[in-house]
């Protein structure tokens, strides 16, 4: 699979925080996705479904799973991510969740950017 949007993208020097921008919308639609496979339903009902997974802290859960299988260049953007200052405090969720978040966030970002679905798959695939 390519990229929705087919143009070069110089994935590398991007921002931990741009690359969390994507990666948010990359983990929202496999949520989504998912969602929509397992079973259908109406529409409330699979979004409140929705809220619950891409949530800070749901998300700070998953990466926790992943950082076991992480390779190296992926565990460097992750941190990347996770320490990247950011000027948002969150509502709902701990400091750490939020910023466990950008960085599973910023990982997401930069393999779909990376154009590399497969690896996107298996850790998705560890997750679900």
């Amino acid at each position: 699979m390519e990229r929705l949007y087919n143009e070069n993208c110089d994935y590398k020097n991007l921002s931990p925080l741009s690359l969390a921008f994507v990666g948010d919308c990359v983990f929202e639609l496999f949520v989504r996705e998912q969602l929509l496979c397992i079973g259908n339903c109406p529409v409330n009902k699979l979004h409140k479904k929705s809220v619950e997974k891409v949530c800070c802290t749901s998300q700070s859960l998953f990466i926790e799973k992943l950082l076991p299988v992480l390779s190296e260049e992926e565990l460097a953007i992750y941190k990347r991510g996770r320490n990247a200052h950011t000027k948002n405090t969150p509502k709902n969720a701990s400091e750490s969740d939020y910023h466990n978040a950008t960085g599973f966030e910023a990982l997401l970002g930069y393999l779909y950017l990376k154009t590399d679905i497969k690896r996107l798959r298996e850790l998705f695939s560890i997750i679900s």
